[in-house]
């Protein structure tokens, strides 16, 4: 019997090698890996960027504590609201964890504590990040939860217009709901919580955990939007597989969290954030960028052209494709063929490879869900 808690599904593969898009198991059977980690690996497996700085990093210091300045983590708070009109950060070690800073933050300033979330989303498994998300699922058998979170239908503008009140503090939501199904906000709805937000002096939190550092084609999805959050959560690609988490905010919200509100023992250690400096280094740059969308645009092109049937949603390297097989039948099959991915929702298979991925790659991708799709 395993030492583990049975807490994940797992398959019954053993990866022990990584390099660039591919994994390795302990058979020596080679995988393209379009699932990145969920979203973690922006560069890959094995990055020799970011090997050499985690090398050379892990050989001069690895922890202090919060205790004291760290003007790494000042350089890359500073580098993550460049050219936004974001001005703050704070350090965690998850997705989870930033979300639930968000949730603290916006309960401090505005002092109310209703805050709208939307059916589907996702945004952690702690209590606080659990109860904002909108799937019962997520909630099923922990018992009572955090009780003041009214979940919506997402891009139904009329719907969330009337739900506002005087009680609400905040609008907590994700460009494009990966775990829920790779759905992509609107226009229209997202032109509404602006102005509503503006309206009303709600605050708007924007979990860009999966979407946010390149995934989507620019260094956070909510700037091909209308939108300014007073809030922005990050993760996952933010360390390119090294444990980073971060909570951007405006200047109007500095006051709000001092000395002694939230804290991190781990967060912002010398490790994660050497690594995460590596990765934005290499990804919030024009020419990074402008890669992503074109390999986006040439994905996007493939799939038409090879699958009967390509319902295809989602910006940048954050793709989806609606299936009309057992989704977990279909990842399994591609699987079976070489091709790691991963669901989304109930019907959408979601496609997620490192933003580095070549056009070869794509293609032996595309072969393989052609295989199995078609």
């Amino acid at each position: 019997m395993s030492a583990l808690f049975q807490n994940y599904g797992r398959r019954p593969v053993h990866f022990v090698k990584g390099s660039g898009s591919y994994v390795w198991d302990d058979r020596g059977d080679r995988f393209l890996d379009f699932t990145s980690g969920i979203a973690v690996l922006a560069l890959g497996h094995c990055h020799p960027k970011l090997v050499q700085t985690i090398q050379a990093q892990s050989e001069k210091l690895w922890h202090t504590s919060n205790l004291f300045t760290s003007t790494e983590q000042e350089q890359l708070a500073a580098d993550l609201v460049e050219e936004t009109h974001l001005s703050h950060a704070f350090f965690c070690n998850s997705g989870t964890e930033a979300n639930e800073a968000a949730i603290k933050l916006a309960r401090k300033y505005t002092k109310k504590h209703k805050m709208i979330t939307f059916n589907n989303s996702f945004h952690g498994r702690t209590f606080g990040a659990m109860s904002a998300t909108g799937q019962e699922k997520v909630h099923s058998d922990f018992g009572p939860i955090v009780d003041t979170f009214e979940y919506l239908p997402f891009n139904e503008p009329q719907i969330l217009q009337h739900a506002i009140d005087d009680e609400t503090g905040a609008i907590m939501l994700e460009m494009i709901q990966g775990e829920g199904g790779v759905n992509a906000i609107t226009d229209e709805f997202a032109e509404m919580i602006q102005s509503i937000c503006d309206e009303k002096g709600i605050l708007l939190i924007i979990d860009e955990v999966q979407t946010g550092i390149a995934r989507t084609g620019t260094k956070y999805a909510f700037e091909q939007t209308v939108l300014k959050p007073h809030i922005v959560t990050l993760a996952k690609g933010l360390g390119g597989g090294f444990p980073i988490g971060a909570m951007l905010g405006t200047a109007e919200l500095f006051e709000a969290f001092g000395p002694g509100t939230h804290g991190s023992t781990f967060g912002g250690n010398p490790l994660a954030v050497a690594v995460a400096q590596t990765v934005i280094d290499l990804t919030f740059n024009e020419a990074f960028l402008k890669n992503v969308n074109e390999k986006s645009a040439y994905f996007q092109k493939q799939l038409a052209l090879h699958l009967l049937k390509s319902d295809v949603k989602g910006w940048g390297l954050l793709l989806g494709i609606s299936v009309d097989q057992p989704l977990a039948q279909v990842v399994d099959a591609c699987e079976k063929q070489g091709l790691l991915v991963v669901g989304a929702g109930e019907t959408t298979l979601r496609l997620l490879p490192p933003l580095n991925v070549t056009n070869a790659e794509i293609d032996e991708a595309v072969t393989i869900l052609a295989k199995v799709l078609n």
